[in-house]
C-alpha cells in the first residue's frame, strides 16, 4: 500500500535557482523548521547516489532521517528517498519528487510525496500520517519560498 500526497507552491525565483536551492544542504539552516544539522555521507557536489543524514528537532526531541538522491534531471526534477529503517522513524520508505516548472520569472515547485512499506499499526494510521506529512512538507515549502523570495529581494535591491 502506498500513500501519496501533493504540495505545490509558486516561488518568485527562476527555475534554476529553485532547483539548486532544493539541493543546497548548507542553506537548509536558514529556512528548515526545527533544523539541527545536516551530515553529508559522501563528498563533492550533490549527484545521484549522494546521501546525507538530516536532523531536526520534533516534539522536543532530535529526529534524524537518512536521505539519498535517486534522480536528478536539471533544472526540472529531483527525486529523494528517505529510508525510514535507517532513521528515527524506524520503518517505511518516503519518496519525495520535486517537479520544477518555469513560469516566467517565477517557478512552480510541485512536491509529490509517497509513503511506502508501512506495516502493522503504521499502515492503519497511514492516512493520518499522510496528512501530517503533507502539512510538514507544505510548511517546509512555505519556509523555502519565504527564504528564497527574501534572498531575491536582497540581491536585486
Amino acid at each position: 500500500m502506498s500513500i501519496r500526497f501533493d504540495v505545490t507552491r509558486n516561488i518568485h525565483v527562476p527555475q534554476q535557482k529553485a532547483y539548486t536551492s532544493l539541493l543546497d544542504l548548507d542553506a537548509a539552516e536558514h529556512w528548515m523548521k526545527g533544523f539541527v544539522r545536516m551530515e553529508r555521507l559522501d563528498e563533492g557536489p550533490i549527484r545521484e547516489g549522494s546521501e546525507w543524514k538530516e536532523t531536526r528537532k520534533m516534539f522536543g526531541k532530535e529526529a534524524s532521517e537518512h536521505f539519498e538522491v535517486v534522480e536528478l534531471s536539471e533544472p526540472d526534477k529531483i527525486v529523494l528517498r528517505c529510508d525510514g529503517t535507517k532513521g528515527t522513524t524506524g520503518k517505511g520508505e518516503f519518496v519525495f519528487t520535486y517537479l520544477i516548472h518555469s513560469s516566467g520569472d517565477s517557478s512552480d515547485i510541485r512536491l509529490k510525496g509517497e509513503i511506502n512499506e508501512l506495516t502493522g499499526l503504521s499502515k492503519l494510521f497511514g492516512k493520518l500520517m499522510a496528512g501530517s506529512f503533507k502539512n510538514a512538507c507544505a510548511k517546509d515549502m512555505d519556509a523555502l519560498k519565504a527564504y528564497l523570495e527574501g534572498e531575491e529581494k536582497r540581491h536585486s535591491g
